[in-house]
């Protein structure tokens, strides 16, 4: 089964979002989410995304924020960011390699998945990550 990682800064809005996004849409899968940095190791799902993944039904479980290591990276089919701090963060880390990618690479029109935490709108975010993942089903 291939294996794909979600990777956003901190593992507590998007890439977990998107985890559980896909999770909730196939089963075809090994999903994971990390960050790229260690600022929230171990925390769970901000509350106010936990909020938006209750509006739009997509169950989740406890979460516990971890950041990318080279065995994840050594292991993963896939790896899509969200944006491009995060894509630096993983090139500093592992080079470049065609496994890493934006989480909208698949998508027309979203050339960033925003950072909720500063910007509010966990709601657009859940909304264009769906997106994405609906069109990553459809292309790998």
């Amino acid at each position: 089964m291939k294996r794909i990682i979600f990777v956003c800064h901190g593992n507590i809005c998007r890439s977990v979002a998107a985890e559980y996004i896909m999770k909730n849409l196939s089963h075809d899968f090994i999903i994971e989410s990390r960050a790229t940095s260690f600022e929230e190791i171990g925390n769970d799902i901000y509350p106010p995304m936990k909020r938006e993944l209750l509006r739009n039904n997509i169950p989740f479980e406890r979460h516990h924020a971890t950041r990318i290591d080279q065995n994840d990276f050594n292991n993963a089919d896939y790896i899509f960011y969200m944006d491009n701090e995060n894509k630096y963060s993983l090139l500093r880390m592992f080079g470049e390699s065609n496994k890493i990618m934006p989480i909208y690479q698949f998508t027309e029109g979203i050339y960033e998945i925003e950072d909720p935490w500063y910007t509010d709108r966990f709601d657009v975010v859940v909304k264009q990550i769906t997106q994405c993942v609906k069109d990553i089903l459809k292309s790998i």
